[in-house]
């Protein structure tokens, strides 16, 4: 497959899986760009995103990594799931920022990869690093958006 046929798979899938994904859809979450293996997605941050201490809930921040993560693991057209997830929160986001979730694969083989995720703010301050652990499981991701043709 030449680099060109991958990225227009990549972004396929990436425009498939995010047509289904209603809660990154319902929390505002945009697809900024996708290729093999990687995906950036944006989130404005809005005020009932805000917890008791004034920053974004931390449950946002994740939300968007793991969505991040979740098109960047399934840009091969295998469907793949999360099989686990960590955070490390560095700095805190407010109402009005315009996060950035840059999710890069650093390993894939046999049906386990591995992917890094970074949150920035506007201004490229690190907020968050994520790390995912995917799994491949049976079928495709343009099958089941034919599927529903």
């Amino acid at each position: 497959m030449t680099d060109h046929s991958a990225t227009l798979l990549a972004q396929a899938c990436t425009d498939a899986l995010f047509n289904r994904d209603i809660a990154s859809q319902r929390m505002g979450i945009n697809v900024l760009t996708s290729g093999p293996g990687t995906a950036e997605v944006s989130m404005l941050v809005r005020e009932d995103m805000i917890q008791g201490v004034g920053t974004c809930h931390g449950g946002y921040l994740f939300a968007l990594a793991d969505s991040a993560f979740a098109m960047a693991c399934n840009t091969y057209n295998e469907t793949t799931v999360a099989l686990g997830c960590s955070i490390d929160y560095i700095a805190p986001g407010f109402q009005g920022d315009t996060l950035k979730a840059v999710a890069a694969e650093q390993s894939r083989g046999g049906r386990t990869g591995n992917y890094d995720v970074r949150i920035e703010n506007q201004r490229g301050e690190l907020l968050a690093l994520f790390h995912g652990k995917s799994y491949k499981v049976r079928g495709t991701v343009l099958a089941q958006e034919n599927a529903n043709d």
